[in-house]
């Protein structure tokens, strides 16, 4: 007898988790998509998963695009439901595949908004008029947004540093990316001399038995979370001339005034933590898109 739809969710949740290389956001993404099309298919009276057909399926993803949702996030969630079907015939759940066929729209690439060097001066100049002796966290705050511009680190990785992950005779530290994947990342003087001063006294005032060998620290001396660090980046791009808002921005911006200096496309790369090259291409384009800009504005015959 066939397996219930409920028993292969559930199988395929332990199989993403079980070392494949997915980070938890990606497993709890996959599954709560998969568990939609689950939801979507017991409403058709389908209980197995050898009754799921392509046309099911393709009716399941019309109702999704009906949502309003982003062309990446249905691509993302026609992208769970092909790895879950696939799973499923090679477990032998099934005899055919019939995620096979099933086609998702292609998601837009945007270009990712670039802070201007004038708006992060601003940011800076603001975050060092907090970061006094007697305010640990503003010191904390310098620090977090001088490690995410140097490093272009994701909010996750900078969040999930521990204190022997950072070389101060090298200038630079150790973070964990997607699918547990490790890379070293160089630091400058800037977000060193920050790193001194929070660790020279600051981290210790909000430090307790909770801490651990965690970098940063929220108030209550625990490490700090993903939504602290992005509520304290969106509200000072917000309150920037260019009103870009969001930690990525950083990471953005620190990826393309890299390569507006000159620095080398694969190094770019290697910094970002990204599998592909054209992944990391998008930013010549926004370095294109500027110089364009800069041309049409400068030039006496442009």
């Amino acid at each position: 007898m066939a397996n219930s739809l409920s028993q292969s969710l559930a199988g395929f949740e332990q199989h993403l988790g079980a070392g494949r290389g997915y980070s938890a956001n990606t497993v709890k993404a996959y599954v709560t998509d998969v568990a939609d099309l689950v939801a979507s298919l017991s409403l058709q009276n389908i209980a197995t998963v050898d009754q799921i057909t392509l046309e099911g399926l393709r009716d399941w993803l019309w109702q999704v695009t009906q949502k309003g949702l982003t062309k990446a996030t249905i691509a993302r969630k026609s992208a769970a439901v092909r790895s879950f079907t696939a799973w499923l015939a090679a477990t032998k759940q099934i005899e055919i595949d019939p995620g096979l066929r099933l086609r998702s729209p292609k998601s837009s690439r945007t270009l990712p908004k670039v802070v201007s060097r004038e708006s992060l001066q601003m940011i800076f100049e603001s975050l060092e008029i907090r970061a006094t002796a007697d305010n640990p966290q503003g010191v904390r705050d310098l620090l977090a947004v001088e490690l995410l511009y140097a490093s272009g680190a994701r909010v996750s990785e900078l969040v999930g540093l521990n204190l022997e992950d950072i070389d101060l005779t090298r200038n630079i530290m150790r973070v964990t990316g997607k699918g547990s994947k490790q890379r070293m990342i160089p630091f400058g003087q800037p977000a060193r001399d920050a790193l001194n001063r929070w660790l020279g006294s600051a981290r210790a005032e909000l430090a307790n038995e909770k801490s651990g060998t965690a970098l940063l620290l929220n108030s209550k001396g625990e490490r700090i979370g993903v939504r602290q660090v992005y509520g304290l980046v969106a509200k000072l791009l917000g309150d920037t001339p260019s009103g870009v808002a969001g930690p990525h921005s950083l990471r953005h911006s620190a990826a393309t005034h890299l390569l507006d200096g000159g620095a080398d496309l694969r190094a770019v790369q290697e910094l970002l933590g990204h599998a592909s090259l054209g992944t990391t291409q998008i930013y010549t384009h926004v370095s294109v898109e500027r110089l364009r800009e800069g041309y049409k504005n400068a030039h006496p015959r442009a």
